[in-house]
């Protein structure tokens, strides 16, 4: 069953990812902007995988969404050690 804050949080990000595309000259500004976009990308896929979990293959979607969502972290972790520790 789908629940309302899941479609609610996938349609945020869904805009958030709207924002990014229509503003990428000034998000690639960003230092190490790849880095960042790439795991906003595998969260937004987490979010997704989120909603289709509970329409087929539960167990399967539900461990790819786990694992999105870690290499979500560990991207964005990698970027704020680019960002700030190292200079």
């Amino acid at each position: 069953m789908i629940q309302q804050n899941e479609i609610i949080t996938l349609l945020l990000a869904i805009g958030c990812m709207i924002f990014i595309l229509v503003n990428k000259q000034k998000v690639k500004r960003i230092p190490v902007a790849e880095i960042l976009i790439a795991g906003y990308c595998l969260l937004l896929t987490g979010y997704v995988l989120t909603i289709l979990e509970s329409l087929f293959w539960n167990e399967m979607l539900n461990v790819l969404e786990h694992i999105c969502y870690s290499a979500s972290s560990v991207l964005m972790a990698v970027w704020c050690w680019k960002i700030f520790a190292y200079k």
